[in-house]
């Protein structure tokens, strides 16, 4: 075999091997909004507004933080990675309601299924994170203050 078709068979079975392992990440995320639910960003802003209690959790990496963030009064950050191991401590109530957040709602939906799996019955979700909160006209808070992103006419 010549040296180009090799590459080419090499490069076809990894392309294949990652839209598998893409399909089968999207099915465990699929599940995991099935089982925890999701929240539209209206219902949030709307409890938000009426003060309401609820814990926003934001399960974003620290450096993605800068984005900005979701303000309310019960805010908790905590990532994705180290949830389990930080959240019993710090929600004492299995009762809360928790809606939990990161950039587009994938690690948001994980992180509410296994909210649910440590006994949070009120854990879900928030429809299409950060990006759905912005993309619905909803304040984020940045180091430069509050920040509304509006679309192009």
């Amino acid at each position: 075999m010549k040296l180009k078709e090799i590459l080419l068979i090499v490069s076809l079975l990894t392309g294949s091997s990652l839209i598998a392992g893409q399909a089968e990440s999207e099915k465990l995320i699929s599940v995991a909004k099935q089982e925890a639910g999701e929240m539209a960003p209206k219902q949030l802003k709307e409890m938000l507004d009426a003060e309401k209690k609820v814990i926003v959790m934001d399960v974003r990496e620290e450096n993605q933080r800068a984005e900005g963030e979701i303000y309310a009064s019960n805010m908790l950050a905590i990532t994705r990675g180290n949830l389990e191991f930080e959240v019993l401590n710090k929600i004492k109530d299995k009762n809360a309601l928790i809606v939990t957040y990161c950039r587009g709602g994938s690690r948001g939906a994980l992180a509410a299924q296994t909210l649910k799996k440590l006994g949070y019955v009120n854990a879900t979700n928030l429809k299409g994170g950060l990006k759905g909160w912005a993309q619905e006209g909803y304040p984020i808070e940045t180091g430069l203050g509050v920040t509304l992103l509006t679309k192009e006419q």
